[in-house]
């Protein structure tokens, strides 16, 4: 369903969107039962390096970054040619303490673009209680906020990186349901808290951009070309995978998940193996 004139005109004001349907919550709950079977081969959950660039393994999560229901909000949003850099799993179990601290990613992604959007996809209910995302509106606007790294032992992210200073008071939450999905512009001060709920929160980030963006930080880098053409080619074209663990493409994301932790610690003290 495409953007209402509103809702564009808020993104480009406040730098988000939500929520956004894509699909029935029961096509959604397939998609999680097919992750959750795969989990299940290996303990019950993803290892650490597949949370990364995942639609290079699963075929289903490449379907999602090509599905026109993903893609004609994002094509509002940053025009018809769209290449899509990563993707993030994004699953805190019931009761887990995990969190994610107030951050702005392109303070830590090497991308040259401020032009870049997270669509961020609910595969089960994301409520306030399961620990849904919250945004600082109009932050995407001004100058990068100052950070630091924490490691913090719960924090999701890589270098628990964390906005020194902010206003929560001004914040805003962004619960989705099942098969809806949210979209900020990357420049946008964003974080959530742990998951209170009874239920896992099961979601995945889908970073698009367009094709004139450039990796300033790393030597190389690679994305995929989901909606019209690359006449820039500065990012290697990803495989698309036939099947699941298709062999082709989980060679090549091995070295993709290395490219992602190589720019994600670029200028790291320390380089702990979490992504």
């Amino acid at each position: 369903m495409p953007l209402s004139a509103e809702q564009v005109a808020q993104y480009r004001r406040d730098g988000y969107v939500c929520p956004v349907p894509v699909m029935p919550a029961a096509e959604a709950l397939g998609l999680r039962k097919q992750l959750e079977a795969y989990e299940a081969t290996q303990g019950g959950q993803l290892q650490a390096v597949q949370r990364s660039r995942a639609f290079l393994l699963f075929k289903w999560l490449d379907d999602l970054i090509r599905d026109p229901r993903v893609l004609d909000p994002v094509e509002q949003l940053i025009g018809p040619d769209i290449l899509c850099w990563s993707t993030i799993f994004w699953i805190k179990d019931a009761g887990s303490k995990s969190f994610v601290s107030w951050h702005q990613d392109n303070t830590y992604w090497g991308l040259s673009s401020r032009n870049v959007v997270t669509a961020w996809f609910a595969i089960s209910s994301a409520s306030v209680e399961a620990g849904c995302m919250n945004v600082l509106p109009g932050s995407h606007l001004g100058s990068a906020l100052e950070h630091e790294d924490t490691y913090h032992e719960h924090n999701m992210l890589t270098r628990g990186q964390a906005i020194k200073a902010i206003d929560e008071s001004r914040s805003v939450s962004m619960p989705l349901e099942a098969g809806e999905m949210s979209i900020h512009n990357y420049c946008l001060a964003h974080g959530s808290g742990p998951n209170l709920s009874g239920d896992r929160r099961i979601g995945v980030s889908m970073h698009f951009m367009p094709p004139q963006t450039r990796q300033v930080v790393g030597s190389w880098d690679c994305a995929a070309l989901v909606r019209g053409e690359d006449r820039y080619r500065n990012f290697v074209p990803t495989p698309v995978p036939a099947k699941d663990f298709d062999p082709v493409a989980v060679a090549f994301h091995a070295q993709a998940a290395k490219a992602m932790r190589d720019v994600l610690y670029a200028g790291a003290e320390k380089k702990l193996q979490r992504l």
